[in-house]
């Protein structure tokens, strides 16, 4: 075989015609714009986008810094106008076939080369492949795209219509169009409009890579990896090889191998035109591909070659591996859990919005950091959410090499669309496009029509709205069902190999949002609904693809958008304008600090708390899920990242600073989880004691299980396995005092089974007090199994009850490579120790950690800076810094 395939080699590269069949250059040189009412031209880049080229002609300042953002409307109410001039080569001349390939058009734009139009695009998501044979000529060629305001465009169709659709957080006040919602009319995407975490910034430009594609004879066209049926021991694998040729061929080779190995071939005719050649093979004892934690993501190197008096090849790095999604009928409703080579998976991850709101600013170390982030912290799903944009292929390629599968919203979020055949065709034609593209990534896990379209419909009161107060329910939902219902899930059928579709997220059915026993669900009764952190023990789910909780970004990322200290208040108005879920988000902060934290007054020191009790909130949410497994066998975190600086959900600011819920993440999600719980030992019968407040602390009437006196407490432990093994090991649970002191210890041996949660043990918190007082108390517990130790801490009381000082913490700091490692050791407990310096280019591999007393804790700070400034600038601070006041 492997003569064979040498043979062939040898045979391919003498091949007739000796020139490979398809040239591509891009055309990003030379490029101009100007405002369609002016004769003014300004050199442009591309791919840009028109903000970001004002920006460098100091036409407009920065709509990231402080109250920019506003100053900037007027910008998306012009037509822009964008031309190069470029001269084809000999080669490209002579190709029978010539293309130019616009990979991303925002959104509306005309098209012209040599002044004869070539492209109408009216949709930013799509491909737009241009035949300029006949057009393109010899020496010099103008290319000139005409982008047409989308708010001047679809203004008049909001005002044709006799009723309103539902818009979400479209800002329309902010866009300077009052009322006028014109985001369901475009398909842009939806975030440029504004959202409850981003600016309004409607954007223009050529966002994605144009190209200059020639070829004669045939060329691939397209090559695509069907997974039929995969085990350990083999894969049987049927590759669509898509030949396009310009004339009929009658012996036309095609070949595949894998890993430098031929395993496929076949001599065939080609006919003129596209030639689909399938070809059937089995790969023996694969190396398959494995998410996140699981194992190896291995990706085997595909390559398709075409021998056809021309020659092409396509290169795909292909992770084999068997992929499921389960939706099956249980005693409860249906379950929903993905099983990955027949384990079955729980999902840890988080959602994804755009990395920026000028999308060509986004790269491939960007990509490579934000997947590598999810990674590091023992993630293994990404959601990418239905607002945004189908991403680049580095982000897939990243998540494949990662190990991180990637639920794929389809971009539609939180609204109804208007909907007539031309609508309907161009969205079909985005959906094929980007389905086709991302198929042969390992990590595409599910297709989701859209965010929150049924909870828009069934839930907000949508349906109500157009069928009772406008009497156009009907017709309506008519319009969304022909999306969801049928353009997309054939689609996903037709191109998607065998990838799960779901109309929407949440949803259970076609009436149902989520119910809870069904399907997946969105869970705000934590931050919107105002309910106790604690209830998220209380929500029972399939799979919870939903939740989160705000803070605000670290002091040295706000003073890179808000330097000034006069601002440096919550209630700014530079700080509101970066707060895009408004004064009710503020609130909603305080109002949770004030239940569990001692607000502090300092501006500093709030934005510190605020990352504590997200992280402390998201946490218990993480350990709440993990904890419901089978149940409950996916948890997706609200937010991964920013688009811009901002308070928000997110877990990564917009520069990339890891906040404190995404350094707890790295635990919460480890494969093994040890979960312990203070609650109410009889929580129906006790759940609404509450225990006196503490002199000063004022009591804001919430009542939890952390209410409930402590003769009534008690301390449960679970332990949950994701491994496809057992682990034995050793559980030791210890109270211990704010200065180290061990009143009550348990050890035991625990036996846990592969992927399973399972209960550890119960005790009584009284029994663990050792007479100690509880506020002067945390327990601290361990599993130890193959030589790794997992813990976790638990509480007595809400942590503003809880008797902390400010401790004496030592530091050591040894030059390393790239930075220093500072080794800390606390005379007290020190909870949350968040190490600083000054500026954002720098990384602290841990932070916002809880130290026990005498304990050392390495952590390495990747940093240019010198040992004097470092030394000098390294602050540290601790939740109980502000206990003594």
């Amino acid at each position: 075989m492997k003569l064979h395939f040498m043979a062939f080699l040898a045979l391919f590269a003498l091949a007739a015609s000796a020139a490979a069949s398809v040239c591509q250059r891009t055309l990003h040189d030379g490029w101009r714009f100007r405002q369609g009412s002016s004769e003014i031209w300004h050199p442009a880049r591309v791919p840009g986008n028109t903000h970001l080229d004002l920006m460098r002609e100091r036409i407009i300042d920065d709509p990231f810094f402080r109250l920019n953002e506003r100053a900037v409307q007027w910008v998306d109410k012009e037509d822009w106008m964008y031309e190069t001039r470029f001269t084809p080569t000999v080669s490209e001349l002579s190709a029978t076939n010539q293309v130019i390939v616009f990979k991303g058009l925002d959104t509306y734009a005309d098209v012209y080369l040599n002044h004869q139009r070539i492209c109408e695009a009216d949709n930013m998501h799509r491909e737009w492949r241009c035949n300029v044979k006949g057009i393109l000529k010899e020496g010099e060629n103008l290319l000139e795209v005409y982008f047409k305001s989308p708010i001047r465009r679809n203004i008049p169709k909001f005002d044709a219509l006799p009723y309103r659709h539902n818009t979400g957080p479209d800002h329309s006040q902010i866009g300077g169009i009052f009322d006028k919602t014109i985001s369901p009319f475009a398909r842009t995407a939806g975030f440029e409009y504004g959202w409850d975490w981003g600016p309004r910034l409607v954007t223009f430009g050529i966002w994605r890579p144009v190209v200059l594609e020639t070829w004669s004879d045939a060329r691939i066209a397209d090559v695509w990896y069907i997974q039929k049926d995969v085990t350990k021991a083999r894969a049987k694998l049927r590759t669509v090889v898509e030949v396009e040729a310009d004339r009929p061929v009658e012996r036309a080779k095609v070949a595949i191998c894998a890993d430098g190995r031929r395993v496929a071939g076949r001599t065939v005719s080609l006919s003129k035109g596209i030639n689909k050649i399938a070809l059937d093979y089995t790969v023996n004892r694969p190396r398959l591909w494995w998410t996140n934690g699981l194992g190896e993501p291995y990706l085997t190197k595909m390559v398709a070659m075409l021998d056809a008096g021309c020659r092409d090849t396509v290169a795909t790095r292909l992770g084999i591996r068997s992929l499921k999604l389960h939706n099956d009928k249980d005693e409860h409703g249906h379950n929903l859990y993905f099983e990955l080579n027949g384990e079955p998976l729980y999902a840890k991850g988080s959602n994804m919005v755009p990395n920026d709101n000028f999308l060509s600013r986004l790269n491939d170390s960007i990509y490579r950091r934000v997947v590598k982030d999810a990674a590091d912290v023992n993630m293994n799903m990404i959601r990418v959410w239905g607002g945004g944009i189908y991403e680049d292929d580095a982000f897939y390629n990243y998540c494949d090499e990662m190990g991180i599968l990637v639920w794929q919203d389809f971009m539609f979020a939180c609204q109804t669309y208007e909907v007539d055949s031309a609508f309907l065709a161009t969205i079909r034609q985005e959906a094929i496009d980007n389905v086709r593209r991302l198929r042969n990534h390992a990590c595409i896990a599910v297709y989701a029509g859209n965010n929150e379209e049924q909870d828009v419909w069934f839930g907000w009161g949508g349906k109500k709205r157009y069928f009772d107060e406008m009497g156009q329910g009907e017709r309506v939902w008519k319009m969304q069902r022909s999306i969801f219902y049928e353009v997309l899930p054939e689609v996903v059928s037709l191109y998607g190999g065998g990838t799960a579709y779901r109309p929407s997220s949440p949803w259970a059915f076609e009436d149902t949002p989520s119910d809870g026993v069904n399907g997946d669900d969105h869970y705000w009764g934590v931050w919107h609904g105002g309910d106790p952190i604690e209830a998220y023990f209380d929500h029972h789910v399939r799979f919870q693809s939903e939740y989160g909780f705000q803070s605000f970004p670290e002091y040295e990322s706000v003073l890179k958008f808000n330097p000034d200290p006069r601002d440096h208040d919550i209630y700014s108005e530079v700080m509101m304008a970066h707060q895009k879920a408004g004064t009710y988000a503020n609130h909603r902060i305080e109002e949770y600090m004030r239940r569990d934290y001692r607000v502090p007054d300092d501006f500093k020191a709030f934005l510190y708390v605020s990352q504590v009790l997200q992280a402390d909130a998201v946490k218990m949410g993480m350990e709440a899920f993990r904890r419901d497994r089978p149940y409950c066998m996916g948890g997706l975190v609200w937010q991964l990242n920013d688009c811009w600086p901002v308070a928000s959900w997110s877990s990564r600011d917009y520069y990339g600073r890891w906040k404190a819920l995404h350094y707890v993440t790295k635990k919460a999600y480890d494969d093994i989880l040890v979960s312990p719980r203070v609650k109410a030992d009889d929580a129906k019968a006790h759940g609404n004691r509450q225990v006196a407040a503490l002199p000063g602390q004022e009591d804001t009437g919430v009542k939890s299980s952390s209410d409930v006196a402590i003769g009534r407490k008690v301390l449960e432990v679970k332990l949950v396995n994701d491994r496809r093994s057992a682990a034995n090991g050793i559980l030791r649970v210890q109270a211990m005092t704010i200065d180290g002191d061990v009143v009550w210890e348990k050890t035991e041996k625990v036996s846990l089974p592969k992927n399973c949660a399972v209960d550890a043990g119960t005790v009584r918190v009284a029994d663990m007090l050792g007479g100690e007082n509880p506020a002067n108390v945390f327990f601290y517990i361990t599993f130890k199994t193959g030589g790794k130790t997992y813990y976790n801490i638990a509480y007595p009381l809400r942590q503003k009850y809880m008797a902390y000082r400010k401790p004496k913490i030592e530091t050591g700091i040894v030059a390393s490579a790239d930075g220093y490692d500072v080794t800390l050791r606390s005379d007290i407990f020190a909870r949350a120790v968040f190490m600083k310096i000054k500026g954002i280019d720098n990384f602290f591999s841990d932070n916002y950690f809880d130290l026990l007393p005498g304990q050392k804790r390495t952590v390495h700070v990747t940093t240019s800076k010198d040992l004097a400034t470092f030394s000098h600038e390294l602050e540290i601070t601790t939740l109980g810094d502000g206990y003594e006041d």
